[in-house]
C-alpha cells in the first residue's frame, strides 16, 4: 500500500484556499498536513475542502496566527492538541489513521509549526528567540517519552538544520533558524527520539534541498536563497518503507503564493 503525506506552511489557509485546492486536485496526496493556517476554528473553510475529497478534517486555530490543520482520505480518530511552553498557541495537532486505512491504520500523524524566533539570535534580547528554544527543549522532552509505534512527525519546523539545507551555510550562521544553537538542539532532539529525517535519508548530502524562499527577494527563483524548514520524519519502525519525498517547488511561483512549498512523503507499507 502507498502512502503520501504532504505538509505545507500555507501563510493563511482562508487567503490561498484556492491554492490549497489546486495542489489537491493535483497531487492527490493521501493527508495533507497544514500550519499557519491564521484562522479561528469557527471560520476555517471546512465546506470548500471537504468538497475536494477530503471529509476527514481535523484542525486548531486562532485567529491572526499561527494554527494547523490535517486533513485525510481516512478516517481520523484519537484527535490531540498539546500546549508548549504553556500556551494555548495552536502549534500541534494529531490523529490517528483509522482502520479503513488498512496497513496504514494506527499510524499517528503529528502536525508541528514551531516558532520562527524573530530576527535577533539572541535569548536576552529576543523573546521570540526564548521561545523558540524553550519549545524545541519541550518538543525533545516529550520526544523522548513518545509512545512507541509508528508515527510521522511532519510540519514547519523553522530550522534548516544541515550545511546543505540553506543557500550559504557560512552566511547564515547567525541568522535565525540555522544558528549552531538551533541545529544543534533540533539534530539531538531528531536524533534521541530516533526520528528519521526521509529527506535527507533519501537524499544526502551536498545536494542541496530548500522549501522556503524569503518574500524579500524580488526574484526568488534567480536568486534562488532557500532554506529546507519543512520537514517530514518517520518513526525508526517506519524507515525501510520511505520511498520519495518531493518538493512541489512550483507552488512558489503561483499568484499570491505562502513563501513555502508542499513536501509531500511517499511510504510504502
Amino acid at each position: 500500500m502507498r502512502l503520501t503525506v504532504t505538509t505545507w506552511n500555507i501563510n493563511s489557509v482562508r487567503l490561498r484556499i484556492d491554492s490549497v485546492l489546486r495542489f489537491l486536485a493535483a497531487a492527490k496526496p493521501d493527508v495533507l498536513c497544514l500550519q499557519e493556517t491564521k484562522c479561528p476554528d469557527d471560520a476555517f473553510p471546512l465546506k470548500a475542502l471537504r468538497g475536494s475529497g477530503y471529509e476527514n478534517v481535523e484542525f486548531a486555530g486562532q485567529k491572526g496566527y499561527n494554527g494547523v490543520a490535517i486533513l485525510s482520505r481516512f478516517p481520523l480518530v484519537t484527535r490531540t492538541v498539546m500546549p508548549f511552553c504553556e500556551r494555548q498557541d495552536a502549534r500541534h495537532i494529531s490523529a490517528v489513521l483509522g482502520p479503513e486505512a488498512g496497513k496504514a491504520a494506527g499510524i499517528v500523524l503529528h502536525d508541528f509549526y514551531v516558532p520562527a524566533g524573530g530576527d535577533i539570535p539572541d535569548r536576552a534580547l529576543n523573546p521570540k528567540f526564548a521561545h523558540k528554544l524553550d519549545f524545541l527543549q519541550e518538543l525533545r522532552a516529550w520526544g523522548s517519552k513518545r509512545v512507541t509505534g509508528p508515527a510521522i512527525l511532519v510540519g514547519d519546523l523553522n530550522v534548516a538544520p544541515l550545511e546543505h539545507d540553506v543557500w550559504s551555510h557560512k552566511q547564515l550562521l547567525d541568522v535565525v533558524s540555522h544558528t549552531p544553537i538551533e541545529t544543534e538542539a533540533f539534530e539531538t532532539l531528531r536524533g534521541e527520539a530516533e526520528w528519521v529525517d526521509t529527506a535527507r535519508h533519501l537524499t544526502p548530502e551536498p545536494e542541496k534541498i530548500y522549501t522556503w524562499w524569503s518574500y524579500r527577494s524580488p526574484d526568488w527563483q534567480a536568486a534562488n536563497k532557500g532554506r529546507r524548514l519543512d520537514h517530514a520524519w518517520v518513526s525508526s519502525d517506519l524507515k525501510d518503507t520511505v520511498r520519495k519525498v518531493e518538493v512541489f517547488r512550483d507552488a512558489r511561483g503561483w499568484e499570491r503564493p505562502s513563501d513555502h512549498v508542499p513536501v509531500t512523503l511517499t511510504l510504502e507499507l
